[in-house]
């Protein structure tokens, strides 16, 4: 059947099914007496546009120009796609959405596309927060790959790395008002009279795959006594804290990284309890990320203090090892 003008009063639906079944039916817009006026629902594909810019079936929705020779009064619309609310000022936060918990989706953008953003007004987006410039236009499209990771504090993972270090030939240390110089000699530090300052704490293994090579790695300083655990999270919110961590560490000191694998999602801590960490997030079902909990163990940690030697340590150190100073004095 060919016609020229089609006019449907309250419903229009394109369905199918074999022959002497009933169609599912569009429980979305109602069907029969309930039906929402003005509403059409198609059980299948639907292309606008050029019926040869998609010479394939690709998707459910298919939209391009229209065909500048068949029909050229359509292809002067300066749009393709064109989204408008209701009223000027009035802004929802939903008036457009793409995907959600029950179906998240991924988004694929050429790498010739052109971005211009006419910013009218901005607001907290939630729960993914986007920074939006004035008068935006980028050629081109930039891809960040696991580059800038920030929820709750902020993890590097492969930091910084630099062809070409910087050196200094002849280090000067000040330490309080007795120390005004020190040589760096390898592995330690030293006053003017050669007695020792800091040591470096490291360990020295055979290399693992280089032969006649070995390895020699360091020990992280910092100013409290840190355990830490780490791992990932696939399909769970839940991090399982070690059931040894009671009566160790400090659970008002806990402190976790988190990093989203696979795409960005606006991770965050709901709760921390004594046997685990309850993480939210955009997709609850669909959590993939990386972890890191650290905690400070329990005690009293001095940083600095007046003496002489470790001896002269402020509080019980009792469950404190000084690398090369109690090694030499405890039985």
């Amino acid at each position: 059947m060919e016609v020229s003008d089609i006019h449907v009063g309250k419903q229009l639906q394109v369905d199918y099914s074999p022959q002497g079944v009933v169609p599912i039916p569009n429980t979305a817009f109602l069907t029969g007496a309930a039906a929402i006026p003005g509403t059409g629902f198609f059980n299948g594909a639907v292309q606008i546009g050029s019926p040869v810019l998609f010479p394939i079936h690709t998707a459910a929705l298919m939209v391009s120009r229209p065909d500048p020779v068949s029909n050229p009064l359509a292809f002067k619309a300066p749009s393709i796609f064109h989204v408008r609310g209701l009223a000027p000022g009035v802004v929802n936060p939903l008036d457009v959405i793409l995907g959600d918990p029950l179906g998240p989706v991924g988004i694929t953008m050429s790498t010739s596309v052109v971005l211009e953003i006419n910013l009218v007004s901005k607001t907290t987006e939630s729960p993914l927060e986007i920074d939006l410039i004035a008068l935006m236009k980028k050629i081109g499209v930039k891809v960040d790959t696991g580059a800038k990771t920030e929820s709750g504090a902020k993890a590097f993972a492969g930091a910084e790395a630099r062809a070409g270090a910087k050196s200094h030939a002849g280090v000067t240390i000040t330490s309080g008002s007795n120390i005004t110089a020190a040589n760096v000699t390898g592995l330690t530090v030293t006053d003017t009279g050669g007695n020792v300052l800091s040591a470096k704490k490291n360990f020295d293994i055979p290399h693992p795959n280089k032969e006649g090579w070995r390895l020699r790695h360091a020990c992280v300083e910092g100013p409290e006594a840190a355990v830490y655990i780490r791992g990932r999270l696939k399909n769970n919110n839940v991090i399982e804290l070690p059931e040894y961590w009671k009566g160790l560490i400090d659970y008002d000191t806990i402190s976790v990284n988190l990093t989203p694998f696979g795409g960005k999602d606006d991770l965050y801590v709901k709760d921390i309890l004594d046997d685990r960490i309850i993480v939210a997030g955009n997709h609850l079902s669909n959590v993939n990320c990386f972890y890191q909990v650290w905690a400070d163990r329990l005690g009293e940690f001095v940083v600095e203090y007046e003496g002489q030697s470790p001896a002269d340590y402020p509080v019980d150190q009792s469950d404190h090892s000084i690398a090369g100073y109690h090694y030499d004095v405890r039985n």
